[in-house]
């Protein structure tokens, strides 16, 4: 084998990841799993496509120019004599214009020009290993953009003024999973080993280089005997200088790793930690031993340090690079030209051979790549609901069963210190059985958990309610970001006033999982790909709040730009800092907040002013954009009587033009039509639309002017909020963490909890009383506190979503919901006082909590079908190879949906990872179906089924009603026909018909078969929604 071929083999198993055999997560688990046959492609097929190449053509000629040579050079020593050459092979000038002479002169001359079969194999190797070597980097491919040898890389620039670009605009950021920071696994001795992040605390000056490790903190390993848990703290930063002395130049993570082996089991005294860390997990394959700690520190290290990114377009991308390399770098038009036409074909067929190899190479890795789009890009089911139900909103006649639910009252003792309230004869007791059901008549904002319930209760509980959507007031989910927006679009398209987002500031304390110097470049492909997200989602009229600082302040306003042109953009500063933090240079007591607002809502919110100081502006709009055609709606008569206004007319044609605007409705001049014309008589239009005046009749006024015409004036009753927010109220530390320790919950290191009232008044600024606010950075859940407080102070109904991932999902925003729902104020963990009967009647309803399978799960629940796989290799090799074999051989897998098992829908189940072990629990299908579809549900029954228990041991019959975003109305019905025969069909189809459950429907959909009329099967509409293509 030659140097040039055993290199780019080298790089290729580098692609293909053969040098993460010991992993067994993610990509790296399909790679091992299908390493035999990637492994035939390098060593085999590759090289006799090459090989084959080569024999044929102009190639293969030019392989052969030597042989030619030297028969040349044995016809003219037979024919002309040992004379005719000299010792360097030179021909005699007077033997040129021999035949034999010209024959040897043409023979010299190709064989000067052409390479051995050696060398082409050579050059072909050489230039495949130079082009993909250019865009492979430690685990991901990255999107570096050829422009010549001069000026190296070329961006994508369509003429604006100023354009945008990072490296990785073109790729998905997938390090957003707490799985990537902190990392856990449970021996099997039940012990649980916790790896965690912390923050690094190195002096810059100290720091060897800017590549960072994982370095464990041995000083500050920590064993918990009673909750049998080991934690081993660790910090990801560059070298000291120091520190790199020991661990060389090359594969300092593995030396790290090799030392931590040794070193952490040194630090631990209790027998079954150590045996956590050092029984045996698996041998290798010389039959060495691997201890539970070197394959975990193996598994946390590899999945932090790579494989940030997945390719949007992949195979387009290297196709079109590839494209330019053999242009700019294999064509030589120079060398091309000093060889003459004789060997140009060969020069062409050369590149036609690497184009071909190539393009062979690009197809098996992109499939690769688009395997991992797809499971990036598949709506993930839904792995749990509950609900979170003030008893208030509760029927009585549940009482008793509340009142029995020991669970329950456990936690609200935990929670709310119940038995400790104001005791009194009317607010009942606790602590007894009997003064239960009084005490929960007594504290309506109690706030049940049905998890603490049977499924049938939860089921009875659900069919009370009337319309379950507009109940909810609230929606908690525990997913990834970017997952948890991309399940939601279709239900919650155009619908969210505000999004107030708080992501991670990229700095010091809150930086992003980053590869190593693309540290920005991720940190915009992260917020790039989630604001694309919710544009979507966004009203006409709906705004985006996102809170930053200095770091990628500037970056940030610069994407807003890209992503909403047509929006205002504000950038606010907010100040949040007592002391201020110490910068290089200043010290900074303040961060930011960018606005960025539609051009469809009229005005902000502000502060109200008492109504003695009113200004007042005609509500005609004028300047840019103010003419009738800018917005049809806002052009419509104001009804005048006796000076007041008495009402408000449709919305004109387009055809008609009044011919003032003042009109007269009657002979007798009593009402007056007024319309917004301006003096000049130019058709402009009002400063709100047809649909949404109404809202402000209150601030209007009639004026007559000097001239005696009738304008229509709008009372500035709030002051506009300012650019700079420097009220003390806006201190975190006052108003955002010591709020949390005052409700008595503790704060994870990596929470920097905003002032609740920094959040209200950004949220009142630009949204309504009846808003629906999105906030997908959650964090401890302060923009859920604000609106609860917000309702509460004006009684509006506005409702929030908020999705998070991290482990305080459940250990602070999830209790800090249930407690300010409860009541308003807190101190030392307890409640202040009770929630007043009108706070009580504005507190919510019904918060309702899912959480959703992650991309790591999707990936631990793929299952191949190995006979399947082996007999479409064998019929249809290359292209089954390079382009169907992942795809073809997960089909089956319950992550991909697997439609066959939907007849059994309540026995669905996932492998689902969650508080550091992995297991089997069941999936909600059809929740996750209602939100594919887009359904809002308005009632949620559970019936027996009309055929009693199907096989898998389901007797539920489960029926959703609802409409769609169109207004159609939709019912879909869940039951297990495992089994179910011709009879169980009919019998089916006359109990839906008796019991009323479609009747009105516009569609119907059910799982599997039925008899049912006008009634269609769910599964392919399921399969079409789960991999629908992610637009944009």
């Amino acid at each position: 084998m030659s140097d040039n071929l055993a290199k780019f083999q080298f790089l290729l198993r580098e692609l293909f990841q053969f040098d993460c055999a010991d992993l067994d997560f993610g990509i790296y688990r399909i790679m091992n799993y299908k390493r035999e046959v990637i492994e035939r492609f390098i060593i085999k097929d590759l090289p006799q496509a090459i090989t084959e190449e080569l024999k044929q053509g102009a190639l293969a000629e030019q392989a052969q120019a030597d042989q030619t040579l030297e028969s040349a050079r044995k016809k003219v020593l037979e024919a002309l004599g040992d004379d005719a050459l000299d010792a360097d092979g030179n021909l005699d000038e007077k033997y040129r214009n021999t035949k034999a002479g010209k024959e040897y002169l043409e023979a010299q001359q190709r064989a000067k020009n052409s390479r051995s079969r050696e060398a082409l194999e050579a050059a072909v190797y050489n230039h495949l290993y130079t082009f993909f070597s250019r865009y492979w980097q430690d685990g991901d491919f990255i999107s570096k953009r050829r422009y010549s040898k001069k000026e190296r890389y070329a961006i994508p620039y369509n003429g604006e003024e100023v354009t945008l670009y990072w490296a990785n605009h073109d790729q998905y950021y997938i390090k957003t999973g707490e799985y990537f920071t902190d990392y856990t696994y449970k021996a099997p001795n039940d012990v649980t080993v916790h790896f965690k992040l912390r923050q690094a605390d190195v002096e810059q000056n100290n720091v060897k280089g800017e590549k960072r490790f994982f370095l464990p903190l041995l000083k500050e390993i920590s064993w918990d005997e009673a909750a049998r848990q080991l934690i081993i703290p660790f910090e990801y930063r560059p070298l000291t200088a120091q520190e790199a002395i020991p661990y060389g130049k090359k594969n300092q993570q593995e030396a790290i790793i090799a030392q931590a082996v040794t070193e952490i089991p040194r630090r631990v005294k209790a027998p079954d930690a150590l045996a956590a860390l050092n029984d045996e997990k698996r041998k290798t394959d010389k039959g060495e031993t691997i201890p539970y700690l070197e394959h975990h520190l193996r598994q946390y290290t590899r999945r932090n340090t790579s494989d940030f990114f997945i390719h949007k377009d992949l195979k387009g991308f290297l196709s079109r690079e590839l494209d330019f390399y053999l242009k700019n770098e294999v064509l030589n038009l120079e060398e091309l030209e000093a060889a003459g036409e004789d060997l140009a074909e060969g020069w062409f067929q050369l590149m036609r051979l690497i184009k071909r190899v190539g393009l062979r190479i690009i197809e098996f890795l992109a499939q690769i790549e688009d395997f991992q789009k797809m499971l990036w890009e598949k709506r993930k089911f839904v792995t749990e609901t509950f609900y979170c139900i003030t008893v208030g909103n509760i029927p009585e006649s549940f009482y008793p069963e509340i009142a029995a639910c020991e669970a329950q009252w456990d936690e609200w003792q935990a929670l709310f210190a119940i038995d400790e309230l104001p005791k009194d004869p009317l607010s009942g007791d606790p602590t007894t059985p009997e003064g239960r059901i009084a005490f929960l008549k007594a504290h309506p904002t109690l706030p049940l958990d049905t998890r603490h319930f049977p499924q049938d209760f939860t089921d009875r509980l659900l069919a009370s309610f009337d319309d379950l959507d507009e109940m909810t007031d609230g929606l908690l989910v525990h997913s990834e970001n970017w997952q948890a927006l991309n399940l939601l679009q279709e239900k919650y398209r155009e619908r969210v006033q505000c999004i107030y987002i708080d992501p991670p500031y990229n700095s010091k304390t809150t930086e992003i999982l980053y590869k190593n110097n693309y540290k920005h470049s991720s940190w915009l492909s992260l917020m790039d790909d989630r604001l694309s997200m919710s544009a979507r989602i966004a009203a006409a009229d709906g705004s985006h709040i996102i809170a930053i600082d200095e770091n990628e302040q500037e970056v940030l306003g610069r994407l807003l730009a890209l992503r909403f042109p047509e929006h205002e953009r504000i950038c606010i500063a907010v100040v949040h800092n007592k002391k201020g933090i110490q910068g290089d240079y200043f010290s900074y007591n303040h961060d930011y907040a960018y606005f960025c607002i539609p051009h469809q809502l009229a005005e902000t919110y502000g502060k109200p002013i008492p109504e003695s100081e009113w200004d007042y502006a005609n509500l005609r709009k004028w300047g840019r954009e103010s003419q009738r055609e800018t917005a049809k709606n806002c052009f419509y008569p104001i009804f005048v009587e006796e000076g007041q206004i008495v009402g408000f007319g449709d919305v004109s044609d387009d055809y008609f033009h009044p011919a003032a605007a003042n009109v007269s409705c009657d002979n007798q001049g009593r009402r007056t039509a007024v319309y917004p014309i301006d003096s000049q008589g130019i058709e402009r239009k009002w400063r709100y639309a047809r649909d949404s005046v109404e809202t402000i009749v209150k601030l209007l006024k009639v004026h007559v002017t000097a001239s005696g015409e009738i304008q229509i004036l709008k009372a500035k009753a709030e002051s506009k909020p300012k650019t700079v927010w420097d009220d003390p109220r806006y201190i975190a530390g006052d108003y955002g963490t010591k709020w949390l320790t005052d409700l008595g919950l503790k704060i994870s290191e990596s929470l920097y909890p905003k002032s609740i009232f920094t959040v209200l008044d950004s949220v009142y600024a630009v949204s309504g009383p009846e808003a629906l606010i999105f906030d997908y950075f959650a964090g401890s859940g302060t923009t859920a506190h604000a609106v609860i407080n917000l309702n509460r102070e004006d009684g509006g109904r506005r409702k929030f979503i908020l999705v998070e991932m991290a482990h305080y999902f459940d250990t602070v925003l999830l209790p800090r919901i249930k407690k300010v729902t409860f009541t308003p104020e807190w101190k030392d963990s307890k409640p202040k006082r009770m929630a007043t009967a009108e706070e009580a009647e504005r507190s919510p309803c019904i918060v309702k909590v899912i959480r959703l399978e992650s991309y790591e799960d999707a990936f631990n629940n793929l299952t191949f079908d190995e006979e399947g796989g082996r007999q479409a290799l064998e019929l249809f090799r290359d292209d089954y190879l390079l382009s169907y074999m992942l795809r073809w051989e997960t089909r089956h897998s319950e992550t991909l949906l697997n439609v066959e098992k939907l007849q059994s829908p309540f026995s669905y189940k996932l492998h689902i990872h969650r508080d550091g072990g992995t297991r089997e629990r069941p999936v909600d299908l059809p929740e996750t179906f209602a939100y594919l579809l887009g359904l809002d549900v308005q009632t949620r029954r559970v019936l027996p089924s009309p055929s009693g228990r199907g096989a898998g041991g389901e007797g539920r019959y489960l029926v959703y009603r609802g409409t769609l975003r169109n207004g159609r109305t939709v019912a879909f019905l869940w039951r297990d026909t495992t089994g179910w025969k011709e009879a169980d069909y009919e019998r089916e189809a006359a109990f839906v018909a008796e019991q009323n459950l479609t009747a009105g429907a516009d569609e119907i959909y059910v799982n599997g078969d039925s008899r049912i009329p006008g009634a269609r099967s769910l599964d392919p509409i399921f399969k079409e929604r789960m991999f629908a293509p992610v637009e944009g």
